[in-house]
């Protein structure tokens, strides 16, 4: 059976490398310094809610539909998507419409049982944070 491989630290939380890499068929091994792609470092969570969303070509009600959440929950787990791979959201976006509301969607949500309290934490958090134009960090 072949594992995911972890990409934080376990003991600092900081990014791991690859330094080596194997042929299954011939063995040959090859080493050095070698990062893994951005979704490679995504949750399995949020790797599966991107699966989704891209299998539904982008549309919310069709990601509604296929994972059982409500909109805003998948607005929030699309937020976190974008935000776990370096970008963060844009001022006047479809995203921050209103810190107050969405603070009140997120508790909804959990109250309903489609968020967990920690994916609640982080979203909140997020809400919490001045909102800048998609940039990298």
């Amino acid at each position: 059976m072949k594992y995911k491989a972890p990409s934080r630290c376990p003991v600092c939380d900081h990014e791991l490398t690859i330094s080596s890499l194997t042929c299954n068929h011939c063995q040959s091994k090859i080493e050095g310094s070698f990062t893994t792609c951005k979704f490679c470092k995504l949750p399995a969570e949020q790797l599966e809610f991107v699966e989704v969303f891209m299998k539904c070509r982008g549309n919310i009600k069709d990601v509604e539909k296929e994972l059982g959440i409500s909109y805003p929950t998948v607005r929030g787990r699309l937020e976190g998507v974008i935000q776990a791979l370096g970008y963060n959201p844009e001022k006047n976006s479809m995203l921050a419409d209103n810190q107050e509301e969405r603070k009140k969607e997120i508790l909804k949500a959990v109250e309903n049982g489609e968020l967990t309290p920690q994916e609640a934490v982080t979203q909140l958090k997020e809400v919490a944070k001045p909102l800048k134009r998609y940039n990298r960090n």
